[in-house]
């Protein structure tokens, strides 16, 4: 059990999906292991999800929300916001666990449906990873802000891939030099 029993049965279900989904893929996980890691009824998935297609969107926006929280706080901690992606991008490889790499990309490469809810959570949680880097580009005073901030998740992106990959020795000091030679003036 990954929750204790007093865990509300939607948290208990989005925590289940979150290991299962991640660890053993989208359409390799049942919703029948999902519920019985939860610990709940069948009908409570339903009737908080309506089915697999909606819980799947609901755990890629919540991976969204924790990621977007750690970028939010790296981002105050640093001297270099713009840098300060690849500071939490190491903070969550290293203390998470999630040697999957991004599971917005796993889950676009899995669901092949392009009506699927879930490509709706990942295209808008990549929206923002390029919206938040132009923001902050441009409070840098950058004049091509949104170029800038496309270079950088391009590194950020190929960062993601050697690290599932591993081949690399040390892909966050990679990022680091290369977004900061990148963003140097």
């Amino acid at each position: 059990m990954i929750a204790t029993p007093a865990t509300p049965a939607r948290e208990r279900l989005l925590a289940a999906a979150d290991e299962l989904f991640y660890a053993r893929g989208i359409n390799a996980t049942g919703i029948d292991a999902i519920v019985e890691r939860a610990g709940v009824a069948l009908a409570t998935c339903y009737k908080h999800f309506g089915g697999k297609d909606r819980l799947v969107a609901a755990y890629l926006a919540q991976r969204d929300e924790q990621w977007r929280a750690d970028w939010e706080a790296a981002i105050v901690e640093s001297d270099a916001p713009l840098l300060s992606l690849f500071d939490a991008l190491e903070r969550w490889w290293t203390t998470t666990g999630h040697r999957r790499g991004c599971a917005h990309v796993d889950a676009t490469v899995e669901l092949t449906d392009p009506d699927h809810p879930a490509l709706a959570v990942v295209a808008e949680h990549k929206r923002h990873l390029l919206d938040r880097l132009t923001e902050l580009a441009a409070a840098e005073g950058f004049s091509d802000p949104g170029e800038i901030a496309a270079d950088l998740l391009l590194i950020y992106e190929g960062t993601l891939s050697a690290l599932l990959l591993n081949i690399t020795p040390d892909p966050f000091a990679q990022a680091r030099r290369l977004a900061a030679a990148r963003t140097s003036r």
